[in-house]
């Protein structure tokens, strides 16, 4: 069983709140209601006795900071149509400020889409929780937010040569389009926002793809290529792509083909060609730093439902959010990821060594 919260550490999240209610956010503080859209209403009040920063410090065990700050969530959605989110998300959204990021990366699956029978009054309502319960706070803490597309949010598969779930992609872009300048972020190209697109933000040039199916199309690829060999990508001090799905699985039940890219290997030597230093993604719903070729993989956890196990199982799954620190002199790229349940700070020793998918293919863990 997991550690009961603290005193200590229910105030320190209540100060890392956002425009979420403090304790309220977290499901522990009672009164206060929130709108049809998922938004906390004006009645909710704050929590007394907001906890100071160094009150969080004391609560959260904090990573020592580089020069530039990632915070990385994925995976937040639960069952299907469903306009709330557990309780580990609205930790992570409380959390996020009090660790300083300059950007917040989303790796996919923030809405509970991927199911036709939908209507489009509920595909409305999902994003418009998302948009109350975890953009906003995030954004009126003032962090730049970078979302790339999962198969539960705006799926790319296609079906008759059409898109599978072609309403769920247009509510996806009506949504984001209409933030697009609020987000925060310095767009080198935003012409297919919010599928693919490119930034470059204090000094990190970030490409953005469309990973929601299994297959990125020919055409996006070379879209990629052109950017990473722009001169932007080429003279920024360190370059990432993010995506949903992974290069190589890492979780039971994730170990197929529909669950992974087409074409990883010719995707890894893309991204070598062009030094790029990392893919984050999600969609495995476990947590694995990892090592292959000359690419760093940072598969995320669920921050929301529905974490699993490693593929040689090990630990009982959780939820995860994860900061990556990146230091211009050196070079060097820290992650530390936090357990949502009790944010206690993984053990990233305690992961096996190595992870074998089910056609032999080994992936090794990142040296920390």
């Amino acid at each position: 069983m997991n550690a009961p919260f603290s005193r200590r550490k229910l105030l320190a999240l209540a100060a890392g709140a956002a425009g979420a209610g403090g304790l309220r956010a977290l499901g522990v503080w009672p009164g206060g209601s929130q709108t049809a859209e998922g938004e906390i209403s004006a009645s909710a009040a704050a929590a007394p006795g907001a906890a100071s920063a160094a009150e969080l410090a004391a609560g959260v065990k904090l990573p020592a900071r580089a020069d530039l700050r990632l915070v990385l969530i994925s995976d937040l959605n639960s069952s299907y149509g469903s306009t709330t989110y557990i309780p580990e998300v609205a930790r992570a959204v409380s959390l996020i400020p009090s660790l300083r990021p300059d950007l917040v990366l989303c790796a996919g699956d923030m809405v509970a889409g991927q199911k036709t029978s939908l209507s489009d009054g509920q595909l409305r309502a999902m994003w418009a929780s998302f948009g109350g319960r975890i953009l906003a706070p995030l954004r009126n803490a003032g962090l730049p937010f970078a979302p790339t597309m999962g198969n539960h949010d705006a799926s790319s598969s296609r079906s008759g040569g059409r898109y599978t779930f072609e309403r769920e992609r247009q509510e996806a872009a009506r949504f984001w389009t209409s933030r697009r300048k609020d987000l925060g972020l310095s767009f080198l190209d935003a012409s297919g926002f919010p599928f693919f697109y490119s930034v470059l933000q204090d000094g990190l040039f970030l490409l953005v793809w469309d990973a929601s199916s299994a297959l990125i199309s020919a055409e996006q690829l070379r879209w990629a290529e052109r950017s990473l060999a722009s001169d932007a990508a080429r003279l920024a001090r360190r370059r990432l792509v993010l995506g949903h799905l992974p290069l190589q699985a890492v979780a039971k039940g994730r170990d197929s083909g529909g669950n992974v890219l087409s074409g990883a290997s010719s995707l890894r030597q893309l991204l070598e060609r062009y030094d790029v230093e990392a893919y984050i993604s999600g969609h495995q719903h476990a947590y694995f730093p990892a090592r292959l070729g000359q690419l760093d993989l940072f598969a995320l956890g669920a921050s929301g439902s529905g974490p699993r196990q490693l593929l040689l199982g090990g630990a009982a799954a959780f939820q995860t959010l994860t900061v990556l620190d990146l230091s211009w002199q050196s070079g060097s790229t820290r992650d530390t990821t936090y357990n949502l349940r009790t944010l206690e700070v993984v053990n990233r020793n305690a992961l096996p060594g190595r992870i074998i998918n089910r056609q032999g293919q080994a992936l090794v863990r990142r040296a920390g």
